[in-house]
């Protein structure tokens, strides 16, 4: 059944390249190079350098120092070790955060937990188009805000935050910053050298690499840190105790290595294949603004039908929200903060791109929607 659909999904996740796979098969068997990272033998010597190998990999696609990665399970830990453990670790200086309503489940279910503990949050709603309003975002930052956790890549719409605009607002401010990169990465550039980000969550799934692995850069230069969640053994500079994955470890290198390498191609790639999608399919309306987003994440509607309806008659496979948002009745949070009526959110599809498509798979999921709309 697989087979026969064409995968579209790209947002919700990417399957692993074949050089990830092939450099993580060294780390998994006896015939290989199994160690404990943190044991002093041999073998733990070698597990320990190619994880150092890969910090560095992932380090350079966003331009950091390789001291400032630290390994999470994914970018759910991440985001929830950067959001818990900042606001903990820095509550004396205030316990207001802010951040907006077109959040990642991971960053918003987190802010709502830490109001149970006497925080205050401030959901920002966004522009139509997706976006900050940036005097409204300065407005609300006030003398006891300490953290603000923006994304920079939209995983509904593809839209791209402003983040050098925001991070130099709370810059002088003396405010955290978190940016939830996970769709960023491979997608859209990212140089923390440049832009004063505090904090920066990544994802290894989301850029052809494996599930259960991500990382959190944390800034030296001025220093940050983070109270951790997890106790016992002080791995990762004591911020996240935990025998480290060497194979997934490796995997994320190799992937943000082979990522930073073909960047500037696949955005052309990509970006042609959105082109011919659109052109194919006059009959959808835009949710995605596409001079502010990524050409990797494309949401549209269809107005008058179901996005449920149409997905079911196409050869498909897409989503009507992210796949983090689970099954509801009401449909994308995100479109709905956008400004979109129930009707509208509901007959919306994100269409989101890969490595693994071709002209020959836009063809055929654009004459099959050109079909369906012709009865």
């Amino acid at each position: 059944m697989m087979k026969q659909l064409i995968y579209l999904d790209y947002a919700a996740t990417t399957p692993i390249d074949a050089r990830v796979a092939a450099k993580m098969q060294l780390f998994l068997t006896a015939d290989h190079l199994f160690g404990n990272a943190a044991s002093q033998h041999g073998y733990g010597q070698v597990a320990h350098q190619a994880i150092e190998t890969a910090r560095a990999q992932v380090a350079e696609l966003i331009h950091a120092d390789p001291r400032e990665i630290i390994w999470t399970s994914g970018a759910t830990e991440a985001n929830n070790l950067a959001i818990k453990g900042a606001a903990r670790l820095y509550q004396c200086r205030g316990k207001h955060i802010v951040t907006v309503k077109t959040e990642h489940k991971s960053v918003l279910d987190v802010c709502q937990h830490l109001e149970k503990d006497g925080y205050e949050v401030t959901y920002l709603q966004p522009t139509a188009t997706g976006r900050l309003d940036l005097a409204e975002f300065a407005a609300v930052l006030r003398e006891d805000t300490i953290l603000v956790s923006v994304m920079q890549v939209n995983n509904e719409t593809g839209v791209i935050q402003d983040i050098a605009a925001i991070a130099n607002i709370t810059a002088a401010r003396g405010i955290l910053l978190h940016v939830d990169a996970a769709q960023s990465a491979g997608k859209h550039p990212i140089d923390v050298r440049h832009i004063p980000i505090d904090l920066l969550s990544l994802s290894a799934h989301k850029v052809y690499g494996p599930k259960g692995i991500g990382a959190l850069f944390l800034r030296r230069k001025p220093r940050v840190r983070v109270e951790p969640l997890l106790h016992g053994g002080g791995h990762e500079q004591g911020m996240r105790s935990g025998t480290l994955p060497t194979h997934q470890i490796v995997g994320m290198g190799e992937a943000f290595s082979l990522a930073q390498v073909g960047l500037a191609d696949e955005i052309v790639q990509i970006q042609a294949l959105r082109q011919h999608f659109l052109a194919r399919v006059p009959m959808c309306q835009l949710n995605t603004d596409l001079a502010n987003s990524v050409p990797h994440i494309l949401n549209v509607r269809f107005d008058g039908m179901l996005a449920d309806a149409v997905l079911a008659r196409l050869p498909v496979a897409a989503a009507t929200a992210s796949a983090c948002q689970g099954k509801g009745t009401e449909g994308s949070y995100v479109l709905r903060a956008m400004g979109l009526n129930p009707e509208q959110v509901k007959s919306s599809v994100r269409f989101s791109f890969g490595r693994g498509c071709s002209l020959a798979d836009i063809e055929l999921v654009t004459s099959a929607i050109v079909s369906l709309f012709s009865y």
